[in-house]
């Protein structure tokens, strides 16, 4: 799964809404976006079901990434829009839906959405200054979530090229019994680094 985000967050029913809404958030997805939908920490109530995927992909959205809890999951693995809890991992390739957790319970009762299409903080003590801004590459498999910042999406892409070939040629090297050491020094030399496009990445 990769796209452009779109991103959602939802906040206490105490709090003002700080993006005045017309309509539901759900239509205004373009075709090739990525929806990421926020929600406070430690909340129960699932943030995302089974009609915004149904939504999403008549859109042409490749793909929902929840920082929260989902509900009607065989709903979503119908649609083949399916779903991958970040803390259980599948096989299948093919998932377009990513939460934290599931959870039987509607939002309505708790919250509602306070801002659409603005940069949202991931809820993650290990990354507690992630930020995704609307238009961001967020880019998703079975091994988890990448987000890739926008204004660093073209330098990145020229770095990747030769990265694989790197990779591959090392597979090629332990298949064919010589050490991991030796390959990696020899192939990962050329290799294009951040530094050398000035991207600005540690």
């Amino acid at each position: 799964m990769v796209g452009q985000a779109f991103t959602v967050r939802y906040v206490s029913k105490d709090e003002e809404p700080k993006t005045k809404q017309a309509g539901h958030y759900i239509d205004r997805l373009s075709p090739g976006q990525v929806l990421f939908v926020s929600g406070p920490p430690g909340v129960v109530n699932a943030l995302y079901g089974g009609l915004m995927s149904r939504r999403a992909k008549a859109l042409g959205a490749v793909g929902t990434i929840v920082d929260g809890r989902v509900r009607d999951l065989q709903e979503h693995r119908d649609l083949e829009y399916t779903q991958l809890l970040f803390h259980v991992p599948s096989a299948d390739s093919s998932e377009k839906v990513f939460a934290r957790d599931t959870s039987s319970v509607s939002p309505q009762e708790k919250l509602h959405v306070g801002e659409v299409n603005e940069p949202v903080m991931l809820q993650s003590p290990e990354q507690p200054d992630t930020l995704i801004d609307p238009g961001d590459y967020l880019i998703g498999d079975v091994n988890g979530v990448v987000c890739l910042p926008k204004e660093l999406a073209e330098g990145v892409l020229a770095l990747i090229p030769s990265q694989v070939e790197a990779d591959e040629k090392i597979a090629e090297d332990l298949a064919k019994g010589r050490g991991f050491e030796q390959a990696s020094k020899e192939r990962r030399a050329g290799v294009k680094k951040a530094t050398e496009l000035r991207l600005g990445l540690a």
